[in-house]
């Protein structure tokens, strides 16, 4: 197995790929590929995503710049932030990101199963010998003709073949195809699918079935918030010509940008109402949207228009494409200041005074290099600042 190990901003590698593996490699997104005139070798550079890519025997890895550790946290914190503002699960630095999901779903998933599987009622339609529940009178005389076995019944069957269940299944699943994922993680993985044998598989490409948290699934939700990140993340698994390709791949700006607007929504919850991703319109006519990440507005009616911007090439400046962004969301809101929430680069905090409009557009970093509670504690102040 050729193995080529990246992360992210760093430097491209030299590495000799047939065409068809560059091809493959390019598709995937996760590396970006040149090669000067007349060379055989190719420069592998960081692509978009992270994550992990196997080619055949060529398996290319991007780890992010941050920790695997703190990675797992702003992931976990976007879902489910009551639970990680006072847990955490320790896992390895040396550890593949990979590996370390493997790892925290799993901790999550025992910790969720470890009183038994929930279980819960589920309407069944069935041809039986005996009844039971009630008969489904129009299929049974339009399926058997006045015969009066077998009977076409519904009833509800206490099982643990629940939504719930389901979604820790299809997570199991999709970690257990992941391209190179060690050893040792394989075999709680396996336990957990063994523990879930009773559960139906969903099928590849199935929209994943809803759940609302309870107080019955309430052990549940931290694992099932995990599950539904990795299973948000992009798998696949198909032959281009005669070469085989696998892969598991993250967009880090997503993760990010998840964990901003929710840490910032539950700094500032006592004292307002916030939108995430809110859906609104550059023109009358409403044919342009703008999706800002982060809309709040206070009891009093403030408004604070927010986006989180990940850029793991660290420019030396802020891209001024953001700004223009930003201004098109004051304008829209009738607002004279906006605010960009980056992670830290090289870039320094800065105010844009913008020309003829009466708009500044604050720019602020956030270190990620901090360990969790110093995160949160960035954020609250960056929360007060934006409120007061």
């Amino acid at each position: 197995m050729r193995r080529l190990e990246l992360t992210e901003g760093a430097p491209a590698h030299g590495i000799e790929l047939t065409e068809a593996e560059a091809r493959a490699v390019a598709l995937s997104e996760i590396a970006e590929l040149n090669r000067a005139p007349g060379e055989t070798g190719w420069q592998v550079a960081p692509g978009r995503k992270i994550g992990v890519v196997q080619v055949d025997d060529l398996q290319i890895s991007v780890t992010p710049k941050i920790p695997v550790e703190r990675l797992i946290f702003l992931m976990g914190y976007a879902t489910a932030p009551a639970y990680w503002r006072e847990h955490s699960v320790q896992l390895d630095p040396e550890e593949s990101l990979p590996e370390a999901l493997a790892h925290a779903f799993t901790r999550l998933a025992q910790r969720a199963t470890e009183q038994g599987l929930l279980q819960g009622y589920r309407t069944v339609d069935d041809s039986l010998q005996v009844l039971r529940g009630r008969i489904r009178v129009s299929e049974q005389i339009g399926r058997r003709h006045g015969a009066g076995l077998p009977l076409e019944v519904t009833y509800d069957d206490f099982t643990v073949d629940v939504t719930e269940n389901q979604i820790l299944l299809a997570a199991v699943t999709k970690l257990l195809r992941i391209p190179g994922l060690d050893a040792r993680r394989r075999p709680p993985l396996q336990r957990l699918r063994l523990q879930l044998a009773g559960v139906a598989e969903l099928r590849r490409g199935e929209v994943l079935p809803r759940w609302t948290p309870s107080r019955l699934n309430s052990r549940y939700v931290p694992a099932l918030r995990l599950a539904e990140r990795i299973l948000a993340g992009e798998s696949f698994e198909q032959r281009r010509g005669e070469l085989h390709v696998s892969g598991f791949v993250l967009d880090m700006w997503k993760i990010y940008e998840d964990f901003v607007g929710v840490a910032l929504r539950e700094a500032l919850a006592s004292r307002g109402s916030a939108s995430l991703q809110h859906r609104m319109h550059l023109d009358i006519a409403r044919r342009v949207d703008l999706r800002p990440d982060f809309l709040w507005t206070s009891h009093e009616g403030q408004q604070i228009v927010v986006d989180a911007k990940y850029k793991s090439e660290k420019p030396a400046g802020y891209p001024q494409a953001d700004l223009y962004q930003l201004l098109a969301y004051c304008t829209v809101l009738g607002l004279r200041e906006g605010h960009l929430v980056y992670a830290k680069g090289n870039e320094v905090e800065v105010v844009h005074e913008i020309r003829g409009a009466d708009v500044a557009i604050h720019c602020h970093t956030l270190d990620l290099d901090q360990p969790p509670h110093a995160l949160l504690d960035q954020i609250a102040s960056l929360a007060a600042r934006l409120a007061d």
